[in-house]
This record gives structure tokens, C-alpha cells and sequence, in this order.
């Protein structure tokens, strides 16, 4: 019987329906000027945009972005009903790792185009979505750590 309680199990799964709410929720609001209106950007329309420009940073993004959070996640239900084994939970931490990077991509964008002063940018609630699963993700996996060594 796995050592993991229903809680941190239920937590985590639920990132599995949360995750892919998160990509297509809009992450900013941008504009070229104050004067227009502004255009929602979410994970998935952002990817859209960098397939059709630039095909090697899309690969990248979608690397950070989708597969690694996931791949995480679906790594720890393995772990938590005992269909993996705990020895995997290092390669599961470099993914949380990558998965982290495409948060603080999108901070250096939202910081760089308000530097610029020509457009407009507005976080929204997406973007906070997105940023939770990731911390969510984070803990779930400290303490699934943290239960296995209790457990030893």
C-alpha cells in the first residue's frame, strides 16, 4: 500500500484537468498602443504564433510549457499508486525544474514589453492559473518526497 494519502493524490490528478485549462486560459492581455483594444494571449495561442515564426523556440516553449509539467504530473500518479517506483522522483524534479523556466519566460516578456513603453500589457488570470499548477506541482512533490522518507 503506497505511503501517499488520498489528499496529495487527489491534488495532484487534478492538475491533470487543470493543466490544459491553464494553457488555453488567456495569460495577458497586449496591445500596440494605449488606443487599441488589446489582444488575449494564452499558452496554446502564443505556441500558435511561434510555430508559424520560429519552429526551434516552439519546440522549446512546448517542451517547458506542456510536456514537462505534465509528464511530471502524470510521473507522480504513477509513483503515488504505486505503478512506479520512488527512484524515479529525481528525473520527475528536472521536470518540475523545466517546467519552471516558461514562467519566468514569460516574466522577462511582460518585463520587457512594459519597458518599452510603446504597447500595453495586462496580466490575466490565466497567467496566475498557470503559475499555481506549477507551484502546486512543486509541493505535491516535496511532499511525496518527504512521505516516502517518513515511511523508510
Amino acid at each position: 500500500m503506497s505511503r501517499i494519502g488520498w489528499t496529495l493524490k487527489a491534488l495532484n490528478l487534478a492538475l491533470l484537468l487543470l493543466y490544459p485549462v491553464a494553457w488555453a486560459a488567456p495569460l495577458l492581455r497586449a496591445g500596440l498602443l494605449p488606443l487599441f483594444s488589446l489582444s488575449e494571449i494564452s499558452v496554446l495561442t502564443g505556441l500558435q504564433s511561434l510555430w508559424a515564426s520560429d519552429i526551434f523556440l516552439a519546440l522549446v516553449v512546448t517542451l517547458f510549457a506542456l510536456f514537462a509539467p505534465y509528464l511530471k504530473t502524470i510521473g507522480l500518479a504513477l509513483v503515488h499508486f504505486d505503478l512506479l517506483k520512488p527512484a524515479v522522483l529525481p528525473v520527475l524534479h528536472i521536470l518540475g525544474k523545466l517546467a519552471m523556466a516558461d514562467i519566468f519566460l514569460i516574466a522577462v516578456y511582460i518585463t520587457l514589453a512594459k519597458g518599452i513603453g510603446l504597447g500595453r500589457i495586462e496580466t490575466a488570470w490565466g497567467l496566475y492559473l498557470f503559475t499555481a499548477c506549477i507551484l502546486a506541482s512543486l509541493w505535491i512533490s516535496w511532499q511525496t518526497e518527504r512521505a516516502l522518507h517518513e515511511g523508510e
